[in-house]
């Protein structure tokens, strides 16, 4: 009973994985169509299966033959009609660059917008201790109480004198 019911699941598995294939393949045919990608630019669609034309055909029959019979034209359609891009279109900048750097921009100055309104809106006032008499104050106690008296500042303090070291 289990078995049978591992053996359906891997069934129904194997379907749904060959509709969605089939659904895919029949999605990018119509959207191909639908924007017109016969063209790239000026030229075809290059690659096989797509537009393969009489000329094309005879040229792939011609193909398997001798290349020194084939004219430098007819062995440029055969490559671009081979390969999407020659290695200088590989090559080309495409600005591509430009959208990541906006977008870093964009981030970076959010962040900083965010952090600005934070220290103008959701912090309130530094404490009085922040202030140069605060730091003073605090200092003074230090030494008067003698806080951290070998590494510290009273250390440094000459008690006797009433005066740094």
């Amino acid at each position: 009973m289990i078995l049978t019911r591992i053996a359906r699941m891997n069934q129904l598995m194997i379907a749904n994985r060959l509709r969605k294939q089939i659904a895919n393949q029949v999605m990018v045919q119509q959207t191909a169509l639908m924007h017109g990608r016969s063209l790239i630019g000026s030229r075809e669609v290059v690659g096989h299966g797509f537009n393969e034309t009489d000329e094309i055909k005879k040229l792939r029959e011609k193909e398997k033959g001798d290349w020194n019979k084939l004219s430098l034209e007819e062995k440029k359609k055969l490559y671009r009609h081979s390969f999407c891009l020659t290695l200088s279109e590989v090559d080309a900048p495409t600005g591509e660059w430009k959208i990541h750097l906006s977008i870093v921009m964009y981030t970076v100055s959010m962040a900083l917008l965010f952090f600005i309104l934070a220290r103008k809106y959701f912090y309130g006032p530094l404490p009085a201790s922040m202030s140069l008499e605060g730091k003073q104050a605090q200092r003074d106690l230090e030494i008067k109480y003698k806080t951290n008296p070998i590494f510290g500042l009273a250390s440094k303090f000459d008690y006797e004198k009433g005066d740094w070291k």
